[in-house]
């Protein structure tokens, strides 16, 4: 699906170094680092967001659709739900449809400052649904919610993996048990530059937090 092929040197890029990585269909990963070593920085060069990365570094992203939930939801905040669902090309029907899925169903006609920080997530989320992405890519998702809801969110989030199994994701996050729920391979960004110290698949069942520990033992 996505090749990339960053070359901190040549790029001069400020925080990111050497990564070397492909993404595929049906990839579930959670990325995780030490806070400001450039996570976010990743996904925005993967999302083309981000001006000194070349398009040359991430091969196939002309060719992949991408759904970008960024921290803040960046809903536009005078248009409704729906208004907002539809400007990305949702018709009438698919957008119940998503706001059913994102457990939003009956709220549509709300302000996103009408809403929750939680249910703002979900109508960001059922936007990034609406373009029927091949990656989701999630930046900190969970981030300023209270337990109960973001484990809501979490199991939401893996309800719908699960029901797209071709679609790919890629996750920002601080928290180790996030990737117990939601991933299937695992990403460890640190140094400076930063560099991916870690890419392997996760073992059914095997928790993550103390792998995440020796990897964190291992860049002090």
């Amino acid at each position: 699906m996505l090749e990339l092929r960053i070359d901190g040197e040549v790029l001069g890029h400020p925080v990111l170094g050497d990564i070397f990585v492909t993404v595929a269909r049906g990839d579930r990963i959670c990325l995780l680092g030490p806070s400001g070593v450039g996570k976010t920085s990743l996904l925005n060069a993967i999302a083309g967001l981000d001006p000194r990365t070349p398009a040359g570094a991430v091969v196939g992203r002309e060719a992949v659709r991408l759904g970008y939930l960024f921290q803040e939801h960046r809903l536009l905040p005078w248009r409704t739900v729906r208004q907002n669902l539809a400007l990305v090309g949702a018709g009438a029907a698919d957008i119940e449809r998503l706001l059913a899925e994102v457990g939003l169903a009956g709220n549509g006609d709300y302000l996103p400052d009408q809403l929750s920080l939680g249910m703002a997530r979900r109508a960001a989320l059922a936007r990034c649904l609406a373009v029927k992405p091949d990656l989701l890519l999630l930046d900190e998702p969970f981030a300023s919610l209270d337990p109960q809801r973001a484990t809501e969110l979490r199991t939401l989030i893996a309800g719908l993996m699960d029901s797209h199994p071709e679609m790919a994701m890629i996750c920002v996050t601080h928290d180790a048990g996030d990737a117990d729920h939601l991933a299937n391979r695992i990403w460890y960004l640190d140094g400076r530059p930063a560099r991916l110290q870690w890419d392997d698949r996760l073992a059914r069942n095997a928790p993550t937090e103390s792998l995440v520990a020796q990897l964190r033992q291992l860049g002090q």
